[in-house]
């Protein structure tokens, strides 16, 4: 047995641990004083965005991004103090980074889509939205996805990808909406009378804003009707009860005072030969 090679393995590792053990002490206590140090950090600026009323849906968001980005920092001091060359591994970290991100495309669409709703808020749990060909009722918006009820009760996931950079129409930024609706009589009937009833429905319901006034005109001489357009303002909210009394009630009111709706009708010939 070679006892120098031994002893001078030995006086390696000793001088290896001479050199490293410091290196390898200061960076645990960098690490747990860092990891101290971010709690108290992150506890101050959530308390910051709580008094400054941030919403409660972006302060889980921005303190989960904060303290990772802080603790990769820290593991990345953590791991230079030890002496792992940084430029080697930050190059594998990015090629892994690289890697993940195109597996995971989609899903980081998803992703950033969810962070500029919560940052630009287009539209806010229970709003009226309609978008990606669905309308509903917002009923959360997560950091992936944003969950709406349709009015028939249904749930519908839409990932935030193409919800944050699609078309979309919120029904409920605005206090008011405009009623508009078309009413057509025959060409025999009493114009000034139609117009007359249509007046008196929309003057006399109490959910139509006096101001800004309804319309009421005749827009179109079309093949078989002479079509009114009327428009009514009403609070959002009543948009739908306006909507469906003036269907049925102009109708009741037409026949009652003998105005015809005109409706298609064709006449067949038959030839005998």
């Amino acid at each position: 047995m070679d006892f120098d090679a031994i002893i001078g393995k030995s006086d390696q590792l000793v001088n290896m641990a001479m050199e490293y053990a410091p290196k390898l002490l200061l960076a645990i206590v960098t690490l747990l004083v860092g990891l101290w140090i971010i709690k108290i950090i992150c506890k101050g600026i959530g308390r910051l965005m709580e008094s400054r009323n941030v919403d409660a849906t972006l302060r889980p968001f921005f303190m989960s991004m904060l303290t990772i980005l802080l603790k990769v920092m820290l593991f990345i001091t953590v791991v230079g103090m030890v002496g792992v060359e940084m430029t080697s591994f930050i190059a594998i970290l990015a090629a892994a980074g690289l890697a993940v991100g195109m597996a995971l495309s989609g899903t980081l669409q998803n992703f950033a889509g969810g962070v500029m709703i919560l940052i630009f808020k287009p539209f806010k749990v229970g709003d009226v939205l309609e978008a990606q060909g669905y309308l509903g009722v917002v009923q959360e918006i997560q950091l992936f996805n944003t969950i709406l009820l349709s009015l028939d009760n249904k749930t519908i996931i839409i990932p935030n990808g193409g919800l944050s950079t699609g078309s979309m129409v919120n029904y409920s930024t605005q206090p008011t909406r405009r009623v508009d609706m078309t009413f057509g009589i025959g060409y025999t009937d009493d114009i000034d009378k139609a117009k007359g009833i249509l007046d008196g429905l929309l003057a006399n319901h109490e959910s139509v804003l006096k101001d800004p006034a309804h319309f009421i005109a005749v827009s179109e001489l079309a093949d078989s009707s002479v079509n009114f357009t009327v428009r009514a303002w009403v609070n959002a909210a009543d948009y739908w009860t306006v909507f469906f009394f003036m269907q049925e009630t102009v109708k009741k009111e037409f026949d009652k005072n003998n105005i015809g709706i005109p409706f298609p009708q064709r006449d067949v010939h038959v030839y005998n030969h």
